[in-house]
């Protein structure tokens, strides 16, 4: 099987399970929102939330992820399966010490770590001490999380990529039955769902061992510091923590900047970004963790141009996919929130600000997405330097732009922000990029972005027409609502694929041609 089909179809694995994951993720936000609203409970909530969820993102899927990918398929396919058997296992061995010990400063230190991540909460003394509770509460999601992005790496490396992308659906289900059947069992009701948290953490390990056995990997006790993986491994995650974690630092100096705004204003980031990422994660996400494997493998055998193919090909289906994506959540924010959330404590204007916030972070979608793509090519080919610098700069711009807008447009201000310093981190990743590796099909990354702008018109305005069928601001009607959003949708995704196909995309004959094997078999 060529190189590009085994992406198709690994994307596809990972794209249905994550699929299901975020089906599920919705529904859960659809409890908290109806059982908690967006006030001081939930804004502790996530902000709580937030630092082991930072954590996991920078260190776990991110640095861990970009470093031990790469360095363990070039011990899988120079050493052999032995030899990788030994360092999965002194990794995993290690990884649990480093995090039980930062498990036990994060809870000890969970005061000062909200004061300064969350500033504005200390001016409401009952908003700061429920923060610093559910973080001590939830802090060991990040242990947990971290070990299971260990095993995501194995798995992936060895071609097995649903078990974890369906991992986080446990997850998701233990946080809605604890919200649902819990939360009359506490003083504080939200706590409910950081117990949720824990369980679903611990649930979402317990998921991957049995596959990693099957597999060949079974995970055994072997404590090697000195292996000479170990120490590369550890010298590429430095750097990698910025360069793969810019976008969600972007993300969490926007939380910490809202704290500063009226109240609400963290919830109605948070609930934005869920939305924002459900695309990202089935899409953008799935590609990055199926073109990785790819990529370092070729770098590890030096097959540059093969690579090149690899990443073009990857950005370009990140292109065909995120771009109708942008259109269709811009034209149906507020259809969306107004659907999913307005009830109970969530009312029509929570749904319009949360809906704001989600116009402005859908900007960056395709722009997030190839990053995700551009920085895991950096470290296939061993080079750490350059999307750190990078990233820094995307930093240094998000913040800028987050102090001009914050004022003017609120929380809508900062995820605007966060898609400006997207646009700045994409241009220059691919810039010094093609400096290192030369030319890798420029043209047909254009070529195949502008033909899935242009099928992406005629869907925008088929979907926007259907919307203005239902009285969003108005309760009641479900079914009706529901009728109308996912007909619309439907509608315009047909009308993409179709003009797409009249455009001769190469990327939607590959995924018909895919779906059309799974059929036959």
């Amino acid at each position: 099987m060529s190189e590009k089909k085994q992406i198709v179809r690994a994307a596809g694995v990972l794209g249905f399970a994550t699929t299901l994951s975020r089906v599920l993720g919705m529904v859960r936000d659809m409890a908290v929102s109806r059982l908690f609203g967006a006030g001081l409970a939930t804004d502790a909530f996530f902000a709580a939330f937030q630092i082991p969820n930072m954590l996991r993102r920078f260190f776990a899927e991110g640095a861990l992820t970009s470093a031990f990918v790469p360095t363990f398929s070039e011990w899988l396919t120079r050493k052999g399966e032995e030899e990788a058997r030994e360092l999965a296992n002194t990794c995993f061995t290690i990884l649990t010490i480093v995090m039980a010990a930062v498990t036990l400063i994060g809870i000890m230190l969970s005061p000062a770590i909200v004061s300064l991540m969350f500033p504005g909460f200390k001016a409401d003394p009952a908003k700061f001490e429920l923060t610093v509770f559910l973080n001590r509460l939830m802090f060991p999601y990040i242990f947990f999380i971290s070990l299971v992005a260990l095993c995501m790496g194995i798995l992936n490396t060895v071609r097995h990529f649903f078990t974890p992308a369906i991992s986080t659906v446990f997850l998701n289900i233990s946080m809605i039955l604890c919200a649902w059947l819990l939360h009359d069992s506490f003083q504080v009701p939200i706590t409910a769902l950081a117990v949720g948290v824990i369980i679903g953490g611990f649930l979402q390990l317990a998921l991957q061992l049995p596959t990693l056995w099957r597999k060949g990997f079974p995970i055994r006790p072997r404590f090697d510091p000195g292996h000479p993986a170990v120490r590369k491994i550890a010298l590429l995650m430095g750097p990698s923590v910025f360069g793969v974690g810019v976008y969600y630092l972007n993300i969490t100096v926007g939380n910490i900047l809202a704290s500063l705004l009226p109240q609400g204003s963290v919830s109605f980031l948070y609930y934005a970004q869920r939305l924002f990422e459900f695309p990202q994660g089935i899409f953008t996400v799935s590609v990055a963790q199926a073109v990785l494997p790819s990529m370092s493998r070729q770098a590890a055998a030096g097959e540059i141009d093969q690579l090149k193919d690899s990443l073009s090909f990857g950005l370009r289906l990140t292109l065909f996919i995120t771009i109708p994506a942008t259109a269709g959540l811009m034209v149906c924010a507020t259809p969306i929130f107004s659907l999913l959330f307005m009830g109970g404590e969530f009312d029509y204007a929570k749904a319009v600000s949360s809906a704001e916030a989600l116009y402005y972070y859908s900007i960056g979608l395709s722009l997030v997405a190839l990053v995700r793509v551009l920085v895991p090519a950096f470290y296939a080919l061993k080079d750490t330097k350059t999307p750190v610098a990078i990233a820094f700069a995307a930093f240094v711009l998000n913040a800028l732009f987050s102090l001009l807008l914050m004022g003017p447009l609120k929380h809508g201000g900062l995820a605007l922000a966060s898609s400006l310093a997207a646009l700045g981190n994409m241009g220059l990743l691919l810039f010094f990029l093609r400096r290192k590796i030369g030319p890798f099909g420029g043209r047909k990354i254009i070529t195949s972005g502008f033909k899935a702008f242009v099928a992406s018109i005629p869907m925008a305005f088929a979907v926007r027409w259907g919307m203005g069928l239902a009285d969003w601001s108005a309760a009641g009607e479900k079914i009706m609502k529901t009728g109308v959003l996912m007909g619309s949708i439907g509608a315009g995704v047909a009308i993409f694929m179709v003009v797409a196909h009249g455009l001769r995309c190469d990327e939607a004959r590959e995924l018909v041609s895919q779906v059309r094997r799974r059929l036959v078999r």
